[in-house]
């Protein structure tokens, strides 16, 4: 299932701006283009979500995406909401 999202004009110009860093500079995750970029930022929130020891979890609670509930502190081997059982 693919989703589009919609990119400010002036935020799409600082990830085109890092990208280009990246293909000049190099970096320690370099990345091709803005997609890939946006797609390796997406994955890192979703496993910060599932995983709360993993440093992704540092992300979402310093910008206050982690629900107020103990369900979002259990572990969650796969991505989405557990199965019942």
């Amino acid at each position: 299932m693919a989703t589009t999202v919609e990119i400010h004009p002036e935020v799409l110009k600082e990830l085109e701006y890092m990208v280009a860093l990246h293909k000049k500079h190099g970096a320690p995750s370099p990345m091709e283009c803005v997609e890939d970029l946006v797609g390796f930022v997406l994955m890192s929130v979703a496993d910060g979500s599932r995983r709360p020891g993993a440093w992704e979890r540092q992300l979402l609670t310093m910008m206050g995406l982690v629900a107020d509930c103990a369900e979002h502190g259990q572990y969650r081997s796969h991505y989405g909401s557990p199965e019942k059982e």
